[in-house]
């Protein structure tokens, strides 16, 4: 391979919460005992450095001694427009079609205080990402859930007989849609995608497409921008994407949104305005110009190779060595949600005794509880496969065959 994704990143004392943060209380993993180094294998950034396109942009920018107020600059859009025309296929995007917000969920708290009232309900799937719960519960609205269900091969799927009751029940009129999902990696196929979006259509569902896993799509699986189902589903869907995830950027602040609804637009426009931080960070915009160019798309495409393997390694060593633990495939994502109840019941433990047992001895994983997991383990396998080799080798060793 053209990149590195096999040297160990030190990342210790470099402002990441992923290994500075262990111990600190709260949703953190507690740091090891005596004799073991961290694994990282929680919160959600890669344990890989980034192109060298992008530091090599905002070098180019601090070479200029002043750092005032901006405007975006062509180039920014111009990036976008190339990476979703390549990456994605999407013919007819406009500059005037994307604006800007500090976050994802920053723009995803926009989107709702444009489509609801406080006190409705949301639509959303579980298990889900935390960030969405908390955002719902944080401005007031009320997360309706929708269980994927996993089918006869194990594989995640929509149940939309219960979305429809769902929606019905609660005069639900706004969906989050993660695709890919977060935490299951399932990346829609697009008869997933047309029959959900069909149904929100029968229902004047408005629906917020989070795309910003898209990039990370593992091989024999494309993504499906929910935008481009349908000419309803591009006027109805607001497609929020970041490079944050793609190229571990996260520290940087910055994501953008796609609307082609001009009415949508102009209002999500004015709620972003209301609080009059939400800026774009200069440096942030150079790092998307960065990031956006073919040899990004090379470097992402040497990544998804390497997640790839990593996740068949992981799955395989599950199935083979952790009897009663369970984990269904990830298609995108570098994420894998790990289902622990058979071991559990069989072993008469909980997943917090897991989580604590996997934590001594430096393997740092998520509590899948937040995530609407029950019994489940949330781990990231953004890591050299030789860290995510020792990191299984401990789980066989110290957790599940003790």
């Amino acid at each position: 391979m053209k990149y590195d994704f096999t040297s160990i990143l030190e990342r210790r004392g470099m402002d990441a919460l992923a290994v500075d943060a262990l111990g600190s209380g709260g949703t953190a993993p507690n740091a090891p005992k005596a004799g073991f180094d961290v694994i990282p294998m929680w919160i959600a950034d890669m344990n890989f450095p980034t192109v060298p396109t992008i530091p090599a942009a905002i070098a180019g920018r601090l070479e200029h001694p002043a750092f005032g107020y901006f405007s975006p600059r062509q180039e920014y859009y111009d990036a976008i427009l190339f990476w979703q025309h390549t990456r994605n296929g999407v013919d007819g995007l406009l500059p005037a079609h994307i604006g800007y917000a500090n976050g994802v969920l920053g723009g995803l708290a926009s989107a709702l205080n444009v489509i609801c009232a406080r006190g409705d309900g949301v639509l959303l799937h579980t298990p889900t990402y935390i960030g969405f719960t908390n955002t719902l519960r944080g401005n007031g609205y009320q997360a309706v859930l929708s269980h994927l269900v996993p089918d006869s091969d194990g594989v995640w799927r929509m149940d939309y007989e219960d979305m429809e009751q769902k929606i019905v029940e609660n005069r639900i009129h706004a969906a989050i849609l993660c695709s890919p999902h977060n935490p299951c990696g399932r990346v829609w196929e697009r008869w997933e995608l047309e029959r959900a979006m069909e149904l929100f259509r029968k229902y004047d569902v408005y629906v917020i497409s989070d795309e910003i896993w898209s990039d990370l799509i593992l091989t024999g699986h494309r993504h499906i921008p929910t935008q481009s189902i349908s000419e309803d589903a591009r006027m109805r869907t607001i497609g929020l994407y970041a490079p944050s995830k793609t190229f571990n950027l996260a520290g940087l602040v910055g994501s953008y949104r796609i609307v082609y609804n001009q009415w949508l637009r102009d209002q999500m426009d004015k709620e972003a305005k209301l609080t009059q931080y939400n800026n774009m960070n200069v440096l942030s915009m150079y790092a998307l110009i960065g990031a956006y160019r073919p040899e990004g798309a090379e470097w992402v495409d040497e990544l998804c190779q390497v997640l790839t393997g990593n996740v068949d390694y992981a799955c395989g060593y599950i199935a083979s060595h952790f009897e009663g633990v369970t984990a269904s495939r990830p298609e995108g994502t570098y994420m894998l949600f790990i289902d622990c109840t058979g071991w559990c019941r069989a072993h008469g433990k909980t997943i917090r005794q897991v989580e604590e047992a996997a934590w001594d001895v430096g393997v740092a994983v998520q509590d899948g509880q937040a995530f609407h997991g029950p019994c489940h383990l949330r781990m990231n396998l953004a890591l050299p496969l030789s860290r995510v080799q020792e990191a299984f080798d401990r789980l066989d060793r110290y957790v599940f065959n003790a």
